[in-house]
């Protein structure tokens, strides 16, 4: 034979060489979970080695992560019900502890990337990511309460706006109102294509967020489908987006690489907590070593085309790659 492949294989340092993809934790975006209070660090059953942090021990853990190379986070609230409306009108109220928080750590670590969530379902008393009327979720009139819940974001240090909503129309009236408001500069990172997947049951445990009735099938997409992620894509490009999300990851890596191939903007994945749990679970019970198959996963996420990674393993990967050094 005049070609062997495995020549380039021989070795480690043959292997090095060669490799064409490597994840960083320049690529990590850390989700983490927020409550008010202090002093309170409670697992999520369902998400080993992910907590709920109230701020003064998420400065700790964020500090600690910044030692490790992690330089943007993610923030999800954990609202109490008593705060909760039909209307999620404590998504944008002064005394939001969600965005206390952020104006906090943006004065500590001013170095940090901050990105936001902006959905209702967080603050809804009817668990969904738009207003609800008679069982149906209402689209254009869900419009102007993420417009205030995105300008308060900014207004608190938030780097990223990121709509996980899936509104119809909400990336072009997101960025008209940060524009009017004077926070041209605030990227918008667009969940593009978010499917209606099985695999968040975990967050919502997190959150307590789940739907009160019925799902959300009606604004989430289709795990069927492919192509209609390229029309949320062209969609979402015309109204503004500077980047594009696909979630989940592992279940849609070919949707990742769709999006990658026609586009020029970047392009983030998620990969969700079931995604997390279940290798978890996994590594628990023997039968996967976690941290070859954690590595492997980012692999094969950023292999398909991501730029951006969200992920529940950035701590982990970061302390495997400084263990590796």
């Amino acid at each position: 034979m005049l070609q062997r492949p495995r020549r380039n294989r021989r070795t480690e340092a043959l292997r090095a060489m060669v490799r064409e993809i490597e994840v960083t934790t320049k690529d990590f975006i850390y989700p983490m979970f927020l409550v008010d209070g202090n002093g309170i660090k409670n697992e999520v059953k369902s998400m080993p080695g992910n907590f709920r942090w109230s701020l003064d021990l998420l400065l700790e853990e964020i500090e600690e992560c910044i030692a490790l190379g992690i330089n943007s986070y993610v923030l999800f609230p954990a609202v109490e019900e008593d705060l909760k409306n039909s209307t999620a009108t404590y998504s944008y109220s002064d005394d939001n502890f969600y965005l206390k928080a952020a104006r906090t750590i943006k004065e500590r670590f001013p170095q940090v990337c901050l990105m936001s969530d902006v959905a209702l379902d967080p603050y809804s008393s009817d668990g969904h990511d738009g207003l609800v009327q008679d069982g149906i979720i209402l689209n254009d009139e869900t419009l102007p309460i993420l417009g205030k819940m995105a300008v308060a974001q900014a207004k608190a240090g938030f780097d990223i706006i990121g709509p996980s909503d899936m509104m119809d129309g909400r990336i072009e009236y997101i960025r008209e109102q940060l524009d009017a408001n004077g926070y041209k500069n605030i990227a918008i990172m667009s969940y593009t294509a978010k499917y209606a997947s099985a695999f968040y049951g975990p967050f919502r445990d997190a959150l307590d967020s789940a739907p009160k009735a019925g799902d959300k099938k009606t604004y989430q997409m289709d795990p069927a489908n492919k192509t209609e992620a390229l029309r949320e894509l062209e969609l979402d490009e015309a109204e503004g987006a500077d980047f594009v999300m696909v979630k989940p990851a592992l279940a849609y890596l070919d949707i990742i690489h769709l999006l990658k191939e026609n586009t020029n903007l970047p392009v983030a994945a998620y990969n969700v907590s079931g995604e997390c749990a279940m290798l978890h679970a996994a590594a628990q019970n023997g039968w996967l070593d976690y941290e070859k198959a954690m590595s492997e996963m980012l692999l094969s996420i950023k292999r398909a085309g991501a730029d951006v990674i969200l992920t529940y393993f950035a701590k982990d990967y970061a302390k495997l790659i400084q263990k590796q050094k």
